[in-house]
């Protein structure tokens, strides 16, 4: 690494090749890693972490009842896992879900609680300390991870369930792999109500974005090439319409950071509208689009100015027994619909990803493989690689000496 400015190794462009994406042998060139094979894999993943699930005895855990909590502890990725189990659970939930992404567990964990302990690599210091301190404790156990790793050490010497999940590609092109055998550790006990159709609707639905968002296809016929384009040289700005969207949000932006080095804004339309929203009045939302050539084509930045995107991810359409937080979805609507009228009122471009399927895990699927494919071309776009992060590496090497 260049001692002065850390720079050794990177790679990549400012400005974005379009005509990169529309050819598949450079596309497949600039993605040594193959994160693009990974993602397409998801499908796959669901089936196979249902697959392995099954094999490790999850019924254990419903033996004692029902838990007082589930903490599911880990970072990154496998933290995002807790919050889509929180938001799959819904509202409903009998029993809090919490993602925990410090070390050990909290104070008042005990023999009444429920840990899941998830790590990709099984070696998380967080996911170790957390199935450690778990069986201190006396709570119920259950860990994800790699096979013949630390944290199945753990998970033996306490006697709990371990789902192996064979690591072929970073945590974050694993999320499925990871998902699905906590969320039926939390169907073991009771607490969401997913059934085998919704597992192979789920991986069904994966299967057909990862085909249209498929490197064969024309960015005008690709949403994800589509929506990278939409995105580049801007700061995106994602919301999301409910809780699931909200989650689907914070995924697209630890994507869109990890893999094309975006920097995003993300969460919920409802916090946006006590004071996020502002952004758009502010020197990259409205400020920049009042001197923008209307006849400019969008993305040849020209005048050199950086503005936002708005990416709205909508899950509306549902009502009654659907209603999340004792919203109606008709109030999500007409929140997205209004932040969507002022976006556009003051020129700030707005890219919208609608939820499709009829479970809340099909949905949330929905709303997470376009923008995961986009988050990769956006990066190939730029000539970056997105699998191998230099910052990643070497943010392990000073923390961990």
């Amino acid at each position: 690494m260049n001692p002065v400015d850390g720079t050794a190794g990177i790679r990549g462009h400012r400005e974005v090749d379009e005509v990169l994406l529309d050819d598949p042998e450079a596309l497949e060139r600039n993605d040594p890693g193959g994160m693009l094979r990974a993602t397409a894999a998801a499908g796959a993943q669901v089936r196979e972490s249902a697959a392995l699930a099954a094999e490790a005895n999850l019924a254990v855990l419903a033996d004692e009842g029902r838990p007082r909590s589930v903490v599911v502890a880990g970072v990154g990725t496998a933290a995002r896992t807790g919050e889509l189990l929180a938001t799959v659970a819904g509202p409903r939930c009998p029993v809090p879900v919490l993602a925990h992404r410090s070390a050990g567990v909290p104070g008042w964990v005990g023999a009444a609680d429920v840990v899941i302990a998830v790590s990709a690599s099984g070696r998380s210091p967080e996911a170790l300390a957390a199935a450690q301190a778990a069986a201190r404790r006396g709570a119920r156990l259950v860990a994800v991870g790699a096979p013949d790793s630390q944290l199945q050490s753990v998970a033996e010497g306490a006697r709990a369930p371990f789902i192996p999940v064979p690591r072929r590609a970073p945590a974050r092109a694993s999320l499925w792999a990871l998902t699905i055998p906590v969320l039926l550790a939390a169907r073991a006990l009771g607490l969401v109500n997913i059934n085998e159709a919704d597992l192979a609707e789920t991986a069904a639905r994966l299967d057909a974005d990862a085909e249209r968002s498929r490197p064969t296809a024309e960015s005008f016929v690709n949403p994800a090439k589509s929506l990278a384009l939409d995105l580049a040289g801007s700061i995106p700005v994602i919301w999301g319409s409910s809780p699931l969207a909200t989650a689907a949000a914070r995924r697209f932006a630890d994507v869109l950071s990890a893999n094309a080095r975006y920097p995003v804004v993300a969460g919920a339309l409802g916090e946006a509208g006590r004071g996020r929203v502002g952004l758009l009045d502010g020197v990259f939302g409205g400020l920049a689009e009042a001197g923008r050539d209307i006849f400019a084509d969008p993305v040849d930045g020209e005048d050199g100015a950086t503005r936002l995107r708005v990416v709205l991810l909508r899950d509306g359409g549902l009502a009654g027994d659907d209603a999340r937080d004792g919203e109606p979805a008709a109030v999500e609507e007409r929140r997205a619909d209004a932040v969507q009228t002022l976006a556009e009122r003051r020129g700030v471009r707005v890219s919208v990803v609608t939820a499709e399927g009829g479970s809340a895990l099909e949905r949330l699927a929905s709303l997470v493989a376009v923008p995961d494919f986009a988050s990769i071309y956006l990066a190939l776009a730029h000539g970056l690689d997105p699998m191998a992060v230099p910052a990643i590496t070497e943010m392990k090497e000073l923390a961990n000496p």
